[in-house]
C-alpha cells in the first residue's frame, strides 16, 4: 500500500473516531494506531530496537 493511500485511511478513521466520539477518544485511536506502526515496524525488520530492550551483548 503506497503512503498517501494509508495517509489517508488513517485521516479518514481519526476524523470518523473524533466526529462520533470526541477529541479524547480520538487521541486514543491515534496512539494505538501509532503503537501499531511502530510494532510492524520491528516485525519487518525496518526498525532495530535491540539496543533499548537489552538484546545486545556490549555491557561489560
Amino acid at each position: 500500500m503506497k503512503p498517501t493511500v494509508a495517509g489517508l485511511f488513517v485521516g479518514l478513521i481519526l476524523g470518523l473516531a473524533l466526529v462520533l466520539v470526541g477529541f479524547g477518544e480520538m487521541l486514543v485511536v491515534a496512539l494505538f494506531g501509532a503503537a501499531g506502526f511502530v510494532v510492524m515496524k520491528v516485525v519487518e525488520g525496518e526498525l532495530d530496537v535491540s539496543q533499548y530492550i537489552g538484546g545486545g551483548s556490549s555491557r561489560r
